[in-house]
């Protein structure tokens, strides 16, 4: 299958899947979204294919998150059309779940908003040393669609979540968020290496240890988190707090440099 938005190939064993927007720092388009769960299920069907790997192309970002370009409209939202337009992203961002193979984030770069919402559901997170974290969104008051960090860190994410704060790979990594953190020029090699060893098991212990750890946290009521956190995020998005109001108005008018110079000002007197 040919891909427009990313790179597919498969190296012993291991596919890699690149995310192939390094112009929009690899941010998710309804396209991308699409060709991943498409190249997911191509890779959980391929019997060659026993660990997916996943990361950006560029080496600037992992994803920058949801290409917020597509709904810079200006259009009012119901709230039914609210829950159509983040379902499908949350189906998008739940696909690493639910591939019955290994899925490991590489995260080269910034990996934001939605993009660590993307990276928190794949099984194994490896970053470089000059890696920046953070749940951006909610500076402009928009929804966490994704909310598996309390499931990762634990209480540890209220301060990330309530803040919004960008952080580096040491702290992710001091947090738990990160497996492991390699020098830039040593990522692709190192996470290449540990995907091959991975690989070396066989594919129905690979699968079934997936499934039985995925179920352990199912059983604990992940799902049912996931799905309170994704209908407090339709709620979020469609409603117009003053500090969306004031961020949309400028994305919308004068572009989204503007809006983000605009949250810059707003937080920096207290960083």
């Amino acid at each position: 299958m040919t891909y427009e938005t990313l790179l597919y190939n498969v190296d012993d064993r291991v596919a890699v899947v690149t995310f192939n927007r390094p112009d929009r720092m690899n941010s998710f388009s309804l396209k991308l979204r699409q060709e991943l769960v498409a190249a997911l299920k191509a890779a959980e069907a391929d019997p060659e294919v026993r660990v997916v790997v996943i990361k950006g192309a560029g080496g600037k970002a992992f994803s920058a998150g949801y290409d917020i370009k597509e709904t810079a409209d200006g259009k009012e939202r119901t709230m039914d059309e609210w829950r159509a337009l983040l379902g499908e992203e949350f189906q998008f961002c739940l696909s690493p779940w639910q591939c019955s193979k290994p899925v490991i984030a590489q995260i080269e770069g910034h990996c934001l908003a939605g993009g660590l919402e993307f990276a928190q559901m794949c099984d194994i997170r490896y970053a470089s040393d000059d890696s920046k974290f953070g749940v951006v969104e909610t500076r402009f008051s928009n929804g966490i669609l994704m909310l598996a960090m309390p499931w990762v860190i634990g209480q540890l994410s209220r301060e990330l979540i309530y803040t919004g704060d960008t952080f580096d790979a040491e702290e992710a990594k001091r947090l738990g968020l990160v497996n492991r953190v390699f020098p830039k020029a040593d990522l692709e090699q190192e996470t290449m290496k540990i995907a091959k060893r991975m690989s070396r098991v066989a594919d129905a212990c690979l699968r079934w240890n997936k499934r039985a750890i995925n179920n352990t946290f199912e059983a604990m009521g992940f799902r049912s988190a996931l799905q309170y956190g994704f209908e407090a995020c339709v709620i979020m998005d469609a409603t117009d707090t003053p500090e969306y109001k004031a961020f949309n108005k400028l994305r919308t008018t004068e572009g989204l440099n503007a809006a983000l110079a605009h949250l810059r000002d707003t937080f920096k007197p207290y960083e």
